[in-house]
């Protein structure tokens, strides 16, 4: 097992509380736009109409946080160490969702879906690769919506979160700023 070095972990530059009330409020103002967007009949009475643009507003604060927390950090981490980092403050997440969800799907039954028709093995496979962020193929899925990930539908915005991560520790950390 190899360590990981201190200077990984270490916080040295100074937290911004207002970005953590902005990611906050955006987060917020998604989970009301998705409350709210069960009872409308429409986009005319959806009460936070445009509340989905708070996920784009959200993923841009976190890109930054993250480059800033992360910026002067690479003289002294490596990209396993820094995905390390991220799969460690990531994943729970992931895992947590894909287990409430598949126990919500097996006890909540619905008209659009009958749950009596999906077998254990089938529900712990696609709970399984929900834990894994492996997409559900199409046609494959338990709820037969076509959904990428069918227990937990915000698990899309961690994949991405994820690819945003591997494309700023290979790619976008290399790019040329302005000192």
């Amino acid at each position: 097992m190899s360590n990981i070095s201190a200077t990984a972990f270490a916080d040295t530059k100074p937290h911004y509380n207002i970005l953590d009330g902005l990611r906050g409020i955006a987060a917020l103002t998604v989970v009301c736009f998705h409350l709210f967007e069960a009872f409308a009949t429409s986009h005319l009475d959806q009460r936070i109409n445009h509340g989905y643009l708070a996920v784009d507003f959200f993923f841009i604060l976190s890109g930054f946080v993250v480059g800033y927390a992360y910026d002067d950090r690479w003289k002294k981490m490596t990209v396993a160490e820094f995905l390390k980092r991220r799969f460690i403050r990531l994943h729970p997440m992931v895992v947590m969702g894909a287990v409430i969800g598949a126990v919500m799907f097996y006890f909540q039954g619905c008209s659009v879906w009958d749950v009596s028709t999906v077998s254990m093995s089938m529900l712990l496979v696609a709970t399984l690769l929900n834990a894994l962020l492996i997409p559900a193929a199409p046609g494959s899925e338990i709820r037969g919506l076509g959904e990428m990930y069918p227990l937990n539908g915000p698990s899309w915005s961690l994949f991405f979160e994820y690819i945003g991560n591997i494309l700023y520790a290979f790619f976008i950390r290399k790019l040329p700023t302005r000192a």
